[in-house]
């Protein structure tokens, strides 16, 4: 990168955290660390929220998602105003009511403390190991990008975090959110108008190549449950995992509990329910482009470029020139095909254009066989390295291709989404740790000094867990399907707590505990013989469903269970 990127970079990095720093410097009581001094408008909280969700992997996988897959993983959001509509209505006000600091107190007033116990270690295990892979995901990328050490951006990155976080709060988390979210919004749109700018097509052509090549493929009505994205699973099972997350997982509830009204949280909701799928529409769309711009200028063989680089210092670099000049010829014979299928296009000769399509998806198969072929070099070379490389598209495009200074604000854009969301889960793995665990079963009684200064040391306590996780982390096929995959396997069973303690009121502590156990061990074990089954059964089920299966087998097994164990009535 240039002078003139890091300078963007680094600026924009420490003028958030130090922002974040002075304007929560008095925040020295436990209502104004964990709840913000309650003085959040709905705007901000609306921001906070899609802020914390919009970690660095959407910035970095979603675009190369879309490149490869296409617009699809659109309707994983479809579901996701329903779900502010129900939380809004349902979960919010009983939060106010009750004036709390953490979702799972709740639960300890309507069941029993085992099962907020239990709840909350479901929720800190599962944070806690997405706070590890927040901070890896873009430090595995970016310190490839930038030649720089792993554990050294993992430090960076996590320290970053650590300082403003501990500091402010659920205060200093939201406000630097802000000027976050405005950074990786204002930067992405700016890289859209580039790359639609740099193509060398027009930008109707560009749809309709994007069109033939079925990218533009954003709704799916066939109903399949290993399918992890078509309008079903997004309007089902996806719900189910909104309704957790953004109801009973911490790190978003502190956001609008923070709200100055009942009515201002619940505007901040509705506000990230309605505005999330434009803005993944949008980032998807780049990807897209991105993939347009490949087909006419040629694109690395394999988009990791460090691996290609070693391969060209090694014993196999014979192999591989002969590899490129085969990939070369590929391009050619592909751009070419191209130009014959928009003239056919433009022609109005739709059943000829139809015919090149099938051309070209042979000469896609060829040119996906040679990167194959690359990647099995690149192991033979070093077994240990990485040759998935979805991740590194979107910023591969952006180190070859965009102006200096836009370069260092687009990685200004990814380490802000990393801090942005690392921020939220750190400050929601401390806030449980001590409200749920350490002030309720071990120190009862202390003074609001005390508790503040637990909630920091707790705060920072994770954080260097997460660095050190991600320092030892590996990379998953991909990293946002990472993330909801770690997420599906616990939302579910805390999300069916909540849902019997609001609606079924005759299900009582016990009954629902055990059905929380049970529930768990159902979802593991579904995901471990997923595609293999057991006891004659055979199952595929994609991800997302674990979230409904989840959910829906506390309530089963809680309702089931009631009339054998008996039981106290409800406490809420």
């Amino acid at each position: 990168m240039s002078t003139l990127d890091w300078v963007v970079l680094f600026w924009t990095l420490i003028s958030i955290a130090i922002y974040g720093i002075y304007k929560t410097r008095e925040n020295r009581t436990l209502e104004y660390y964990l709840r913000g001094r309650s003085s959040m408008n709905w705007w901000t909280i609306g921001l906070s929220i899609m802020a914390t969700q919009a970690s660095a992997i959407t910035f970095l996988s979603t675009p190369g998602q879309a490149y490869e897959d296409g617009m699809r993983f659109i309707q994983f959001y479809f579901g996701l105003p329903l779900a502010m509509i129900i939380i809004s209505v349902s979960f919010v006000p009983i939060y106010y009511r009750l004036k709390i600091y953490t979702a799972y107190e709740y639960l300890e007033q309507r069941f029993d403390l085992k099962t907020r116990t239990l709840t909350a270690l479901l929720f800190i295990v599962q944070r806690g190991l997405a706070a590890g892979i927040t901070i890896y995901a873009p430090a595995i990328i970016l310190s490839t990008l930038l030649g720089w050490n792993l554990t050294w951006t993992n430090i960076l990155i996590g320290t970053l975090v650590i300082l403003y976080t501990v500091s402010g709060g659920t205060e200093a988390v939201s406000i630097t959110q802000k000027q976050q979210m405005a950074v990786m919004m204002g930067g992405m749109i700016l890289a859209g108008i580039i790359v639609i700018k740099l193509l060398p097509i027009s930008f109707g052509e560009a749809l309709h190549v994007a069109g033939k090549m079925d990218k533009l493929n954003v709704v799916s009505f066939e109903f399949d449950l290993a399918d992890r994205y078509n309008v079903w699973s997004g309007m089902t099972a996806a719900v189910f995992l909104f309704l957790s997350y953004f109801g009973s997982d911490q790190s978003q509830v502190a956001r609008y509990l923070s709200g100055q009204t009942i009515g201002q949280s619940r505007m901040g909701l509705i506000m990230n329910g309605f505005l999330k799928i434009p803005m993944q529409f949008v980032i998807l769309f780049i990807g897209v482009m991105v993939f347009v711009f490949y087909q006419f200028i040629q694109p690395p063989l394999v988009f990791n470029v460090v691996q290609t680089d070693k391969l060209r210092q090694s014993e196999y670099a014979p192999e591989f020139s002969e590899l490129e000049k085969k990939y070369q010829s590929n391009f050619e014979s592909g751009k070419a095909a191209y130009t014959e299928m928009l003239a056919a296009i433009d022609a109005g000769e739709e059943e000829n254009a139809d015919l090149i399509k099938g051309r070209i998806q042979e000469i896609k198969a060829e040119q996906n066989e040679i990167r194959e072929q690359t990647k099995e070099l690149i192991l033979k070379n070093d077994p240990a390295a990485e040759t998935r490389d979805t991740d590194y598209v979107f910023m591969r495009f952006v180190m070859d291709y965009l102006p200096k200074g836009v370069v260092g604000l687009l990685f200004a854009v990814i380490f802000s989404a990393a801090m942005s969301s690392s921020a939220s889960e750190l400050n929601a793995l401390g806030s449980t740790t001590t409200i749920d665990l350490y002030k309720r079963s071990f120190k009862k009684e202390a003074s609001d000094q005390h508790y503040v200064r637990s909630s920091k040391a707790f705060t920072a306590f994770w954080g260097l867990g997460a660095i050190l996780f991600a320092t030892y982390a590996s990379l998953f096929e991909n990293l946002i399907q990472a993330i909801n995959l770690l997420g599906s396997l616990f939302y579910g069973t805390i999300l069916g707590v909540f849902l019997v303690g609001f609606f079924i009121k005759w299900v009582k502590g016990r009954a629902v505990f055990i059905a929380a156990l049970l529930s768990q061990a159902t979802i593991l074990l579904i995901h471990f013989r997923n595609g293999i089954g057991i006891l004659g059964f055979h199952w595929d089920i994609g991800f997302l469903w674990y979230n409904a299966v989840g959910c829906l087998s506390v309530m089963f097994f809680g309702v089931i269970l009631q009339p054998i164990l008996g039981g106290k009535g409800p406490k809420g």
